[in-house]
């Protein structure tokens, strides 16, 4: 398993575009991915479990990737995130 920690930055937060290119990114691997916010974790790939945990500003993510392609993923989650300019 493969983890990192990200700082939210985009001053609306994780909202439905920026959500929708996440669990996008995410549902192209088989592993299984997770972000987790305040003491919640949701599968990454799906919109709503993300949109359920409204994350604002500043706030502090993990994401974690399990599986044969883990590595991969994270990498193309992080590359997401600061393409979107959403996190660091």
């Amino acid at each position: 398993m493969v983890e990192k920690t990200f700082t939210v930055i985009d001053e609306t937060g994780i909202h439905a575009r920026p959500a929708t290119a996440l669990v996008q990114a995410a549902s192209k691997f088989s592993s299984e991915v997770n972000i987790e916010y305040n003491g919640k974790s949701v599968n990454l790939k799906s919109i709503m479990g993300v949109m359920a945990l409204g994350i604002g500003k500043g706030a502090q993510i993990k994401i974690t990737s399990e599986g044969n392609d883990e590595q991969e993923a994270l990498t193309a989650l992080e590359e997401t995130l600061n393409k979107e300019g959403l996190a660091e």
